[in-house]
């Protein structure tokens, strides 16, 4: 990597002039006027951007070396309503970071069992990624994790959250077919698809030797 890909400036070459919150619901919306060093030197003229502000989050693909299964949950997502066929969108599971002190680690083997009702044995660290850093600040972290799927399916979910998750089996075989179908259309997803796919063989020696 040449030193063109790191960038010249630093969070404290951005000056927060104003801020307000017109918003605050399950998320938060705040309104930031700042102002920015300027590549070609000084300081660019103030600007205003709305901030949606949703933190850090993880997601995890539960996978079974032994039976070559992936587990993926499906859900009605609002955001998805009005321009795709079905609003009903198959995922990975995952959770918002909203309890003090919890690793995502742990955050999201809870959330393996609130949304699919299984236990998630090793689990590793694919990426750290921000989905939207144009009006966001969500990072995401998303993991694999060794699963037992051979008792998985089922309805699972809060039901005081409005959750109505229903668990979606899929073998390995099938993913390519799968990411082909755009039935999968959400970055996370996609990823620990992709990544699976290029890491399975080293992960299939490593946990199938520990199973």
């Amino acid at each position: 990597m040449t030193n063109e890909c790191v960038p010249p400036f630093q969070s404290d070459d951005v000056e927060i002039l104003a801020k307000e919150t017109p918003f605050r619901g399950f998320f938060r919306i705040d309104r930031l006027t700042l102002r920015h060093r300027a590549y070609e030197g000084g300081w660019a003229k103030p600007v205003v951007r709305e901030l949606f502000v949703r933190g850090a989050a993880a997601a995890v693909l539960p996978y079974d070396p032994v039976r070559q299964e992936i587990l993926l949950v499906e859900q009605f997502r609002v955001g998805a309503l009005g321009w795709r066929d079905s609003p009903w969108c198959l995922e990975l599971i995952a959770g918002i970071a909203d309890k003090a002190g919890e690793a995502h680690a742990d955050l999201v083997r809870r959330e393996a069992i609130e949304e699919a009702n299984i236990a998630l044995a090793e689990v590793e660290k694919i990426y750290q990624y921000m989905p939207s850093p144009g009006g966001s600040d969500e990072r995401l972290t998303v993991f694999i994790a060794r699963a037992d799927l051979s008792e998985a399916g089922g309805i699972y979910g809060q039901p005081d959250e409005g959750e109505d998750i229903r668990v979606v089996k899929v073998a390995f075989a099938q993913v390519p077919a799968l990411l082909s179908s755009g039935l999968v259309d959400n970055a996370a997803s996609i990823i620990a698809l992709q990544w699976l796919q290029l890491h399975k063989i080293a992960l299939d020696a490593r946990w199938c030797a520990g199973a």
